[in-house]
């Protein structure tokens, strides 16, 4: 039977929700809209009269393709070219999704989606339902097929894994441009001393190229090869401008609630460097320049307003 009117405005409603979860199970956009595509197909196909919680019904479908999909993902990054992060959002963009509390804006941090990667896929499952969007254990039970106390002790056992990564410090917009700004200076100086003092003494350096961009395997580890890392990514190079199309604009950003650099040349976003900002200094910088992971990022920078850049690199 074809679905009527409030049948497809049901769907519509829920479909925010619906991406929002499947980013934080995927880590990746593109794969959170294909999900979410499936999901309205199977709502298409069922008897939607006999069911009787829709939205129920809707996340438990797409819980379970993003299991599916986190599975076969595991195979796939054993062959991925260098070292996989996830697909950064820009301030604003709705696939965040909720951010009303600490919990929820920490499951979207950049730091938090990289941790999660280690989770298996119905530990990853359990705590982005309950921790970003607070089912109750016993609707959980119910998406995944498991008895409530199993649902509770996998949170359990997730949180504490998330937990064992390095906590960081929230900021808002004004603080993460300062941090950013920064940066940028310390960057910017011709000396990597002044980078070395704004990070932790064990901060790491990691990017993705998805073997389309050059992008090192292996993480820098200290905040010494960190710091001279950056500080070769902020001279100027011909062979740097020819790879990305010309001389990047620098501008100070959000990328999934964390200070973060954004290089953009021509409109396009070329690459997303953020930073994991703790207590002591910055932790970590992840830099996406995988250009199949930027065309979201693109899209969401042509729409706003976003003024002057901090600087012209190279």
């Amino acid at each position: 039977m074809p679905l009527t009117v409030k049948d497809v405005d049901r769907f519509v409603a829920a479909r925010p929700r619906l991406e929002a979860i499947a980013y934080r199970l995927l880590g990746s956009a593109a794969e959170a809209e294909d999900a979410v595509q499936e999901t309205f197909l199977r709502w298409q196909a069922a008897d939607v009269d006999r069911i009787e919680v829709p939205e129920a019904w809707l996340t438990k479908v797409l819980t379970n393709l993003c299991l599916n999909q986190l599975t076969s993902a595991r195979a796939r990054r054993e062959t991925y070219v260098g070292q996989w992060l996830p697909e950064p959002l820009l301030g604003g963009d709705p696939m965040l999704g909720p951010a009303d509390t600490a919990e929820q804006r920490e499951s979207v941090s950049y730091a938090v989606l990289t941790l999660l990667e280690r989770l298996a896929p119905n530990e990853r499952a359990v705590y982005v339902l309950r921790e970003a969007f607070d089912y109750p254990h016993r609707e959980i039970a119910e998406i995944l097929d498991v008895t409530e106390a199993a649902s509770q002790q996998i949170f359990h056992r997730a949180r504490k894994h998330v937990a064992e990564g390095r906590p960081r410090t929230e900021v808002d917009a004004a603080a993460a441009r300062r941090i950013v700004e920064e940066f940028l200076a310390a960057a910017a100086s011709g000396r990597p001393e002044p980078l070395v003092r704004l990070l932790t003494a064990d901060a790491i350096s990691v990017g993705d190229g998805g073997g389309k961009v050059p992008a090192r395997a292996k993480a820098f580890e200290g905040a010494a090869a960190v710091a001279k890392f950056v500080w070769g990514l902020f001279r100027p190079a011909e062979a740097k401008r020819a790879l990305v199309g010309g001389s990047p604009e620098v501008y100070a950003w959000t990328a999934n609630g964390e200070p973060a650099v954004l290089a953009v040349v021509d409109g396009r976003v070329v690459g997303v460097m953020c930073l994991q900002v703790t207590a002591d200094g910055i932790a970590a910088v992840r830099n996406q320049v995988n250009p199949d992971k930027l065309a979201r990022a693109t899209a969401h920078w042509a729409a706003v307003d976003h003024g002057e850049p901090l600087l012209r690199a190279w």
